[in-house]
């Protein structure tokens, strides 16, 4: 089966939530990550720390360069993945519903390419 990326998108700068809000919605998260492992669609979480802690390397005319800070100035950056495997995109598109319904944050699904590309 094919595999996703949905990642989700946090927006810079935004207040923090109350340690209520935030425990609900970790509570919800849990629940949203039991369910892709019951239904054997789990490969793989990752929560990402703030983007202003990013690095980012670049190459160019055989030297590298590095500067601080995401790699695109954005009101949103990424806050998390999560790789799922899902029979195609609707099915995909359905378990990134239910994660942004959970996290209460976008969820942008995209395609992993095939081996043979």
């Amino acid at each position: 089966m094919p595999l996703y990326l949905l990642s989700v998108f946090q927006e810079e700068g935004a207040e923090p939530p109350s340690p209520e809000h935030a425990e609900m919605v970790m509570e919800r998260v849990a629940a949203h990550q039991r369910e892709l492992k019951d239904a054997g669609a789990w490969v793989f979480f990752g929560a990402l720390t703030d983007a202003s802690s990013a690095t980012v390397v670049r190459a160019a005319d055989g030297g590298v360069s590095m500067t601080d800070g995401p790699y695109a100035e954005a009101k949103e950056q990424i806050g998390g993945f999560t790789v799922i495997d899902a029979a195609g995109l609707d099915e995909a598109l359905e378990w990134a519903r239910k994660g942004s319904e959970a996290c209460l944050w976008p969820v942008e699904v995209r395609p992993f390419m095939a081996a043979d590309h």
